[in-house]
C-alpha cells in the first residue's frame, strides 16, 4: 500500500478511536503526515513541496518521464525541461536532496519563469553538473562558479575572485558531489542575497548583485527541478517562507474591523489567540493583499464545525472573496473524501485532495496566491493546487480576481467556536 494511502487509513482509524477522548486532550497533535515534518518545523512555517508519493503541486514543462519511485522524484528520459511549482515564491529557505551520476547535467531553479531561457536573467539556477562543466555542481549558472580545487579562506568567508566562489571549510572534493550518492542543497533566497550550503557546508555569503547588472536578479518566480542530460533523483523538497509579518498582535483587534460581525463575536484569549464564536459574521483585515503568502494556525473546538479564510475579498463587503475552507468532516472515515470541500480546499471551486487536519487539534495552514494560481498546505501537506481560469471579475465568487483584496475570518453559524493564532503574511513583489 502506498505510504500516503497507509497514512490516510491510519488517520481515519485514529480519528474514529479518539473522537470520544479528544475533548479531554485538546492539545493532542494529529498523526505525523507523509510530509514527515515535525511539529517544531510546522510551527516554524515549513511546508513540504513533495509529498513522497505523487507529483501533486508540480507541472512538467516538457515530455519527460518524471515519476515517483520509492519516495523520490526521478527522471531519466524524454525532452529537456522542468518540473515546476504551480505558484511563485520570493523569499524563502529551501531544502532539496539530489542524487545523480557524475555525468548528469540538471539543476534546481529559483525565482524562475515558467520556461526560462537565460539563467543569468530570468531565473537563478543552482547547477547539478559534471566537475569539468563551466559551472559544476553548486555553482550559480551565469553568475558564480564554485571552485573544484582547494582554495584559501579569507576571514572564514567565501572569497569571490574573478567570478569564482571559493569554498568555506573543507574543499568540495572532500564532499565529492559527483559520487552518485545523495547530497543536499540548503538555500536561503532573501532579497538580492542568496546563501547556499552543500551537504550542510556554506559555499557563499555574498550578495547576488556581484553580477554586473543587479536588475538581473529575479525577485519572485517558480521553483523548478530540471531534466537536461542524464538521470537525476530528488527527495525531501521542503520550503519555509521568509519575511512574513504578523497581522494579528495577540492583544487586541487592531488592524481588523468587525463591520460585518452580525451574529459573530470576536475576542482575544489570555493566550493571545483570536477567538470566534457564534455566527453568521466575519472579521476583516483593514489592509488589502494581492499576491501573497499567508500562514496561520487554527483550532476547531468542536466536531464538524465550519469556518473559512477569505482572501482577495471586496473591501467592506460580506464574504465576497475566495474562501479557503475549514471543515474537517469526511465521508465514511476516508480523509480523501471531504464532506464539504474539506479544510484546505477552495470552497465551491475545488475540494481538498485530503483532509489533513482534525477537530480539537491545532493545525497549520499556508495559502499562496500568485496571479490566477492558488495553492494551500495543511500541516505541511499540499491539499490544493488550483488555477482560476474563469473570465476576470471584481467579485471572486463570479470570476477571476487578481486585484488586492482584504482577508476575512468567518463565523459560520451559531455553533462556531474557532481559534486562530500566529497569523502572518508576506506580499510578493511584482513579477518581471
Amino acid at each position: 500500500m502506498p505510504r500516503l494511502s497507509k497514512y490516510l487509513a491510519v488517520f481515519a482509524l485514529i480519528a474514529a478511536t479518539t473522537a470520544t477522548t479528544a475533548q479531554a486532550e485538546p492539545e493532542q497533535s494529529p498523526p505525523e503526515s507523509p510530509a514527515r515534518l515535525s511539529r517544531d518545523q510546522l510551527a516554524a512555517g515549513w511546508i513540504q513541496l513533495f509529498d513522497g508519493e505523487t507529483l501533486f503541486g508540480w507541472r512538467a514543462t516538457s515530455d519527460a518521464n518524471w515519476r515517483v519511485e520509492h519516495g523520490t522524484i526521478v527522471v531519466d528520459a524524454g525532452e529537456p525541461g522542468w518540473l515546476m511549482s504551480t505558484v511563485d515564491w520570493a523569499d524563502y529557505e529551501l531544502h532539496v536532496e539530489f542524487k545523480a551520476p557524475p555525468e548528469t547535467n540538471s539543476g534546481v531553479f529559483l525565482r524562475s519563469t515558467s520556461n526560462p531561457t537565460d539563467p543569468a536573467r530570468d531565473c537563478i539556477e543552482v547547477n547539478i553538473a559534471p566537475r569539468e562543466n563551466p559551472f559544476p555542481t553548486a555553482s550559480l549558472v551565469g553568475r558564480m562558479r564554485v571552485s573544484t580545487t582547494p582554495q584559501p579562506l579569507i576571514d572564514g568567508y567565501a572569497a569571490i575572485h574573478e567570478g569564482e566562489i571559493r569554498t568555506i571549510g573543507p574543499p568540495p572534493q572532500e564532499i565529492d558531489a559527483w559520487d552518485g550518492r545523495w547530497h543536499s542543497f540548503d538555500i536561503e533566497a532573501k532579497g538580492d542575497k542568496l546563501r547556499l550550503k552543500l551537504d550542510g557546508r556554506p559555499l557563499e555569503t555574498q550578495s547576488l548583485d556581484v553580477v554586473d547588472d543587479a536588475s538581473a536578479t529575479p525577485r519572485r518566480g517558480r521553483i523548478g527541478l530540471q531534466f537536461r542530460e542524464g538521470a537525476v533523483a530528488f527527495r525531501n523538497v521542503r520550503l519555509r517562507p521568509l519575511r512574513l509579518e504578523p497581522i494579528f498582535n495577540g492583544r487586541d483587534l487592531s488592524g481588523w474591523n468587525t463591520d460585518h460581525a452580525e451574529a459573530s463575536e470576536f475576542s482575544v484569549t489570555p493566550e493571545g489567540e483570536l477567538h470566534i464564536v457564534n455566527g453568521r459574521g466575519q472579521i476583516e483585515s483593514d489592509a488589502s493583499y494581492g499576491d501573497f503568502v499567508l500562514q496561520l494556525e487554527c483550532f476547531v473546538n468542536g466536531e464538524g464545525l465550519n469556518s473559512g479564510v477569505f482572501f482577495r475579498s471586496i473591501p467592506r463587503e460580506f464574504t465576497n472573496g475566495y474562501e479557503s475552507q475549514i471543515n474537517n468532516v469526511v465521508v465514511d472515515g476516508d480523509p480523501t473524501k471531504p464532506a464539504d470541500c474539506g479544510t484546505g480546499g477552495i470552497y465551491r471551486r475545488v475540494s481538498a485532495r485530503v483532509v489533513n487536519a482534525r477537530d480539537r487539534a491545532w493545525f497549520a495552514k499556508t495559502i499562496v496566491a500568485t496571479g490566477p494560481a492558488i495553492a494551500v498546505w495543511v500541516d505541511g501537506l499540499q491539499t490544493t493546487a488550483w488555477t482560476d481560469d474563469r473570465p476576470p471579475h471584481d467579485n471572486p465568487r463570479n470570476g477571476l480576481r487578481t486585484a488586492p483584496g482584504t482577508l476575512s475570518l468567518q463565523g459560520h453559524d451559531p455553533t462556531t467556536d474557532i481559534r486562530f493564532r500566529n497569523l502572518r503574511i508576506a506580499e510578493l513583489p511584482p513579477a518581471k
